[in-house]
């Protein structure tokens, strides 16, 4: 570089920083302004000789993020000064220690939290970019403001990757999608969320981004020229009652047009609400909610408002702080507007969240819903056993959700994730109130488990002592606070049964003279075709295992002469092995079904990463050529589910002897005294039986019934079938193939 060229470098650099100071949005003292001048000159000095892809000078990074992390997050000295140092640990050769020492504690802990995984064992079962999540979001225990700092580095990121190579673009942005726009819409950064999500599609999906980009640039006048009649018509009325506001048209975001496009399977032009208009009032605190509701009266004199669309959030706002009223009425033409209405104090907290937040909140002692939402994170992540995709997987499930609002009996309000059950709103009150629910009532009214609440629901949970989880609860929640805590119990209660199980395989081995040893034990895993012996010990215990079949495995322990013929038999010892163990896994999880109500379909095994029957797999929609079956943790699998999230079904392998079988019988004969109680004394006595529905009626005489059954197989079922024709007065048992 020249001279000159140089000078006009220093010159800009200077220039961004007094902007930095400028911009914050924080009153800084002249100790905060110390402090960040020290930063910068550890930053400037540390990356004197780094350059960027597109050639300008590294600081200038470093610096970008600091504006982002001071303006438009709202955070005060030492966010920026440490947004300053985020990358210095692992560019150069200072420290943390070395920055603990310069500056304090708290700086060297927040840039510590900055600098990714040195390095993570390169083990096919972890995903390096789920472990560098993971290690990301545990710091949310310690110091969310991590989180907020990492947010405005992926921001200016997308903000500068015009010169990298398409395939880290298309990495870079998927991850963005997948972890980065959830994480800043969960901490309230709606502007920010709003950029990485149109930033992400751009270079995830280029043609689908041109195209809204060049549509909504050829309708932007139009557009311009509507909003202005709506808001002439508003502003006039509003400021006749006397109301001091600004109000300003925001075109919906192109993601989020996107979004709208693929749920609704509509083309640009039919997505209706592609515009909103903003009003925002002056207010103080006292008064807020009645203007809110003045200003709701005044547009609704002018616009007919859809009933269905009114969202109020500030009679109760959404767990991110959010507040604001948002109105859908019907503008000229006939075409949908969505109008926001919010004080200028709700309207920072919707743009800067958290820190906005801690401003007004002056020691309120209301919990703030981020804090609550801290907190139960916080349980999760001390609970998480899970490898780091499943536990990246359960986290976002958490992210992105819509809210609920419900109610306890007693009438207070708790928020839900949309689509939560009565189960989730038992383990939301508290994890021990939800192992011990035995049923769940909704407006009164007793609901299964699996109910799914609706906003304004009330909700009563009825407990019982002995009440115990099953695996089946599982597939009954939907949050991630309460997969996790049914997950330990279950676990809990496997090792509790597990433990049982082994003493009482010791005594019976102890009757047919053999010693459970390890040996033993494997050669018992083997012989009944198990995985581990915990499941070897758990199935004693619940008393699978019979007598006669550990009779049989000592009969044939005692024939040591075969054994001795198998073992001669040359073979080579690691595939023969390897065949074993890939026999026993196949025979015991030897079929594939996909989605919650685990349908069989057709499917092929994907090449990429050849999964076996046992392995952790899902499944994945294909264009042409139908689902193909991955492995979790296949090199693919983040990139998939970041993009084509849409596309990706659960799916587990399953023991098909452990399989069980829906049949519905339909039953005809002559209406008897007690018929019905005989009937069902028959089918609950049958082992193996379960009835899942009964209907029974009986008109002139003539007696009528459905019932549905769970059975393992069709021997049971037939074993069954003959038995109610014993029953008196029964005529006809059929087995009815289309319900």
């Amino acid at each position: 570089m020249t001279e000159l060229e140089l000078e006009a470098e220093n010159k800009a650099i200077a220039q961004e920083y007094k902007e930095l100071l400028r911009i914050s949005y924080q009153t800084l003292s002249d100790e905060d302004k110390k402090i960040i001048r020290k930063a910068f000159d550890v930053a400037v000095d540390a990356h004197k000789d780094q350059r960027r892809k597109s050639g300008e000078a590294y600081i200038f990074h470093p610096i970008a993020v600091a504006k982002i992390v001071a303006r438009d997050i709202g955070l005060g000295a030492t966010s920026i000064a440490a947004a300053l140092m985020h990358d210095v640990v692992e560019d150069t050769d200072i420290t943390v220690q070395d920055i603990e020492k310069m500056f304090n504690p708290k700086i060297a802990q927040l840039v510590e939290g900055l600098t990714k995984i040195a390095k993570v064992k390169t083990e096919q079962e972890i995903s390096v970019q789920a472990e560098n999540f993971r290690k990301m979001l545990l710091t949310l225990n310690d110091d969310v403001r991590v989180i907020l700092i990492k947010i405005a580095d992926r921001l200016h990121n997308m903000q500068t990757m015009e010169s990298m190579a398409d395939y880290k673009q298309a990495k870079i942005a998927s991850e963005t999608l997948y972890i980065y726009a959830p994480l800043a819409h969960r901490l309230g950064l709606y502007n920010i969320k709003t950029q990485l999500e149109d930033l992400g599609l751009k270079y995830t999906e280029p043609e689908v981004y041109n195209d809204i980009v060049s549509k909504i640039k050829e309708t932007k006048e139009e557009q311009d020229a509507y909003i202005k009649t709506i808001s002439e018509v508003l502003s006039k009325s509003l400021t006749d009652e006397g109301i001091e506001f600004t109000m300003k048209g925001r075109p919906k975001s192109i993601y989020s047009i996107r979004r709208k496009m693929k749920a609704q399977g509509v083309t640009f032009d039919e997505v209706y609400d592609k515009f909103a208009l903003r009003i925002i009032y002056k207010s103080n605190q006292h008064d807020e909610k009645f203007l809110a509701w003045k200003i709701y009266s005044i547009v609704t004199d002018h616009y007919r408002p859809s009933p269905s669309r009114l969202r109020d959030w500030i009679s109760s706002p959404k767990s991110t702080g959010y507040e604001a009223l948002h109105i859908t009425v019907m503008g000229p033409k006939g075409r949908w507007v969505e109008i926001q209405v919010r004080s200028e104090r709700m309207d920072e907290v919707a743009e800067k969240g958290y820190a906005a937040h801690y401003k007004y909140k002056n020691g309120a002692s209301e919990e703030h819903g981020l804090e609550i939402w801290l907190n139960q994170l916080k349980e999760a992540l001390e609970n998480s056993a899970s490898n780091a995709v499943d536990f990246v997987e359960d986290f976002k499930l958490n992210l992105y959700s819509k809210e609920i609002y419900v109610f306890t009996p007693k009438g207070e309000i708790k928020s839900l994730p949309k689509g939560a059950t009565t189960l989730d709103f038992a383990f939301s009150i508290h994890s021990e109130i939800g192992v011990k629910t035995r049923g769940t009532k909704v407006n009164g009214k007793l609901v299964p488990l699996n109910y799914e609440l609706n906003s304004g629901d009330q909700v009563e949970i009825i407990t019982s002592a002995n009440q115990k989880p099953t695996s089946q609860w599982l597939d009954y929640v939907t949050t991630s606070r309460a997969k996790t805590k049914i997950k330990n119990v279950l676990n809990e209660n496997t090792k509790k049964i597990a433990e049982e199980g082994k003493e009482l395989l010791e005594r019976k081995l102890r009757h047919l003279k053999i010693t459970l040893n390890e040996n033993t034990i494997n050669e018992l895993v083997n012989f009944f075709k198990l995985q581990t012996s915990l499941d070897l010990f758990y199935r004693t215990g619940i008393g699978a295992i019979e007598n006669q079949q550990l009779k049989d495995y000592a009969a044939q322990k005692s024939n040591t002469l075969v054994n001795f013929f198998k073992k001669t038999i040359k073979r080579s010892p690691s595939t023969a092995s390897d065949q074993i163990q890939k026999n026993e896994i196949s025979k015991k999880y030897d079929l594939l079904v996909f989605g919650t109500e685990q349908d069989k379909l057709d499917y092929k095994l994907s090449t990429c990463c050849n999964p076996i029957p046992g392995d952790d797999v899902f499944g994945f929609v294909t264009i042409n050529e139908g689902i193909k079956v991955h492995r979790k943790n296949c090199p693919n699998a983040i990139s998939m589910r970041s993009n084509y999230a849409y596309r990706v079904i659960p799916a587990k392998w399953i023991d098909s002897s452990q399989e069980e079988f829906k049949a519905v019988l339909k039953i005809t004969g002559m209406d008897v005294l007690g018929l019905t109680n005989e009937l069902t004394k028959v089918i609950s006595n049958q082992m193996n039986v379960n009835i899942q529905s009964i209907s029974l009626n009986s008109e002139a005489g003539i007696f009528n019934g459905q019932v549905a059954v769970v059975v393992q197989n069709n021997t049971i079922l037939k074993k069954l079938i003959e038995n109610i024709k014993k029953v008196d007065g029964i005529d006809k048992v059929t087995r009815v193939y289309n319900n």
